[in-house]
């Protein structure tokens, strides 16, 4: 078992066509949401959900968004239609984070946005101590709202991101990080 310190430290993106299976099993696809759902939710209001998408139905969502693409190009040529078709089947597992922030009387809509990222990460974080690889994006169909209505997302919710979850087919490469430096301020400090 990775210990926290060097799970945070190794944790890296794998793109999801270097993703292989197996996916998660049921239960291990249970544990990874449910650490997911361990975020601060400032008035328990769950400011977010999960969509799976798991065998054929990485598919079936794929050919909604290939659909769409096709609509808003017209001229895609079949290797393009079928790259959007694939999106959703280039790892074993996906799961779309979906931020349900909504006007609230006392917590504002950005704190719940800002959960829903925080179960994106953890979500992440997860797969990588469960010993999978995950990557977190948003593409073009994350903010269609023709493809959001395809896959269920209703009107007021947004696309957090897309994780997709498998086995990493080599070891990942670092890529440089910014020099604590560059982005650390101390208040009152000069």
């Amino acid at each position: 078992m990775i210990q926290a310190i060097d799970l945070l430290k190794t944790r890296r993106s794998i793109k999801p066509m270097e993703l292989s299976g197996p996916a998660p099993s049921q239960a291990e696809l249970e544990t990874l949401l449910t650490i997911a759902s361990r975020v601060p939710d400032h008035g328990k209001l769950t400011p977010w959900r999960f969509i799976v998408f798991e065998g054929d139905a990485r598919l079936a969502a794929g050919d909604k968004i290939a659909g769409v693409f096709r609509t808003r190009k017209p001229e895609a040529t079949p290797d393009q239609i079928e790259f959007e078709r694939n999106r959703l089947a280039r790892a074993p597992l996906v799961v779309a984070v979906v931020s349900r922030a909504a006007p609230h009387v006392k917590i504002p809509e950005w704190e719940q946005v800002l959960s829903a990222g925080a179960a994106a990460t953890s979500l992440v974080f997860a797969a990588h101590a469960a010993g999978y690889a995950a990557t977190w994006l948003t593409e073009w169909y994350a903010y269609d709202r023709d493809v959001l209505d395809a896959i269920g997302v209703k009107t007021d919710e947004r696309i957090v991101g897309f994780v997709h979850i498998g086995r990493p087919g080599k070891p990942p490469e670092d890529r440089p990080r910014p020099p604590l430096s560059e982005i650390v301020t101390r208040y009152g400090a000069g």
